[in-house]
């Protein structure tokens, strides 16, 4: 979808690129962080076996360049006018050139579980503790290093031939600029870096024998990484010499376009999945793993992030599942069906008439790393109806953000102050649930460019637009109204918040039973 305005060829703008696992966003920002023209662009994904996922980096490329050149043209700004470009998207997948540039493999992404024999060989050799307390994690599928080992164990012709890894982003950052470089952020989720340092682990790739020449320079997000070279600016459009920044992976970068980079800050997505997002001036790591500690985008601070799989995915499950009347509704009153659901679950009251809901429909990350837990309604009467059902859903989901946030609060992260963004965001009912749970006010953002908009505004820093990410912030930055927490209903949500914790711990065992059946 493209936003068209016009504007005077003399503006100064910004540009943000988000890679996406279903496409890449384009925008183009005046320095006042307003969307000027908008542009993405869908691709595959190729999932040759059972739990594998992987995507074409060319597409990435392809569908940036196209980006670029849309934005600039529906906006008609000279491109000699982008004062820089930022980069962010997805986060740990596995890109690897050979010595002349030339993509070896389609690049291995995120949410491919292929890995688990390569994380038990992590932990062999770096040691399972010794891992966790280098790189804030403990060994994950998900993760870049276990797919490089994995190259390395099954395709070793492949890895013989590689001269370059490189994440997400940082190709397309290849393609536009010629260099090979990373930043904190992003880097942070390779399971490749010591984490307090915010540079590559010596011990770790020495453990794993992996050459640290194979990876990129290291910068801090607002760094500058390299400049527009002449064959990508006649591919996009850019002027050549435009200054690329760091930028950041998809998490780090929409805090940084919420305005989330202070100690004390913190924001929730939800969307498929949520996630908590918490900055704190110094790394804490949970040596439990249920959260992860990663370097953020500001220099200087890290933060704690969960992510609960099942969170707008349990709403669409019960929407799909046993929501038709309210589908039907909606289509008739030409509104969307998940306002109609939040309707009825107003109407019932906390804890839905005594029924919980466990959102593990897809095992669980934060704060249960268990791949084997399963939902569960706990409670079912012959009284409950669809608002009962709603309103637990939309419970479950809000418990386990607080969940995470009270794994925060153990590490000395707890934050004061909450954003909430993603699809979920658009629900009042879930985001005052939100403010009761976490006692504290939840806002709401004007701008729904988030990745986009972190980035653009890290490459403002970089080409001197700003003269901090703070000053960033403060210029481009705006809230929506905060809903304040309600302390009554606080107190009368927290015994069925006690009962939902007990829950999994009583219910693990039988997970695991039940996962071994047949």
């Amino acid at each position: 979808m493209a936003i068209f305005m016009s504007m005077g060829k003399s503006v100064e703008t910004l540009l943000g690129i988000d890679i996406g696992t279903s496409g890449t966003k384009t925008v183009l920002f005046g320095t006042d962080g307003r969307a000027i023209a908008s542009k993405t662009v869908e691709y595959p994904m190729h999932q040759p076996q059972n739990g594998w996922a992987e995507q074409d980096a060319s597409d990435w490329w392809d569908a940036a360049a196209q980006g670029i050149r849309a934005v600039l043209a529906a906006s008609g700004a000279d491109p000699a006018g982008v004062r820089g470009v930022g980069l962010s998207g997805q986060m740990h997948g596995l890109v690897m050139l050979d010595a002349g540039g030339a993509l070896l493999r389609r690049s291995i992404i995120w949410c491919d579980q292929r890995t688990g024999r390569e994380c038990a060989q992590i932990n062999e050799l770096v040691g399972e503790r010794r891992v966790l307390e280098i790189t804030a994690n403990p060994a994950m599928t998900g993760f870049t290093a276990a797919k490089i080992l994995w190259v390395r164990n099954n395709e070793p012709a492949v890895y013989e031939k590689c001269a370059h890894i490189l994440l997400p982003k940082d190709y397309v950052r290849y393609r536009l600029t010629g260099e090979f470089a990373t930043e904190v952020s992003d880097a942070a989720g390779m399971q490749l870096m010591d984490i307090g340092a915010r540079d590559w682990s010596p011990e770790v790739l020495s453990k794993l024998g992996i050459d640290r020449a194979l990876l990129g320079a290291m910068h801090e997000s607002q760094d500058l990484t390299g400049r527009v070279s002449a064959a990508a600016a006649r591919e996009t459009g850019l002027a050549e010499g435009t200054p690329v920044a760091g930028g950041a992976g998809d998490n780090p970068a929409a805090a940084v376009g919420a305005g989330v980079v202070r100690a004390g800050r913190a924001f929730t997505t939800i969307g498929s999945s949520a996630v908590v997002y918490a900055v704190s001036d110094g790394m804490t790591l949970d040596l439990q793993g249920r959260v992860h500690t990663l370097c953020a985008s500001v220099p200087g601070k890290w933060t704690v992030m969960s992510c609960t799989q099942g969170a707008g995915l349990s709403l669409q499950w019960l929407r799909n599942t046993c929501c038709a009347p309210e589908v039907e509704r909606a289509a008739r009153e030409s509104k969307d069906p998940y306002y109609v659901m939040d309707g009825l679950a107003e109407g019932a009251p906390i804890g839905a008439n005594r029924l919980l809901f466990l959102p593990y429909l897809m095992g669980e990350r934060s704060p249960h790393p268990d791949p084997d837990c399963r939902g569960v309604f706990f409670g079912l009467s012959a009284m409950h109806g669809r608002p009962e059902l709603i309103r637990a859903v939309l419970e479950g989901v809000a418990y386990s953000q607080r969940e995470c946030v009270d794994v925060f609060d153990e590490m000395g992260a707890r934050p004061d102050d909450m954003l909430v963004c993603g699809g979920g965001a658009r629900s009042r009912v879930w985001r005052q649930m939100l403010a009761d749970l976490y006692a504290c006010p939840v806002s709401l953002t004007e701008a729904d460019e988030g990745p986009a908009l972190g980035v653009a505004l890290l490459a403002g820093v970089c080409a001197g637009v700003y003269a901090s990410i703070d000053e960033a912030c403060g210029a481009a930055v705006r809230k929506g109204g905060a809903l304040q927490p309600d302390m009554d209903a606080h107190g009368r949500y927290e015994p069925y918040y006690q009962l939902y914790k007990k829950l999994y711990r009583d219910l693990k065992g039988d997970f695991k039973e039940l996962a071994a059946i047949g």
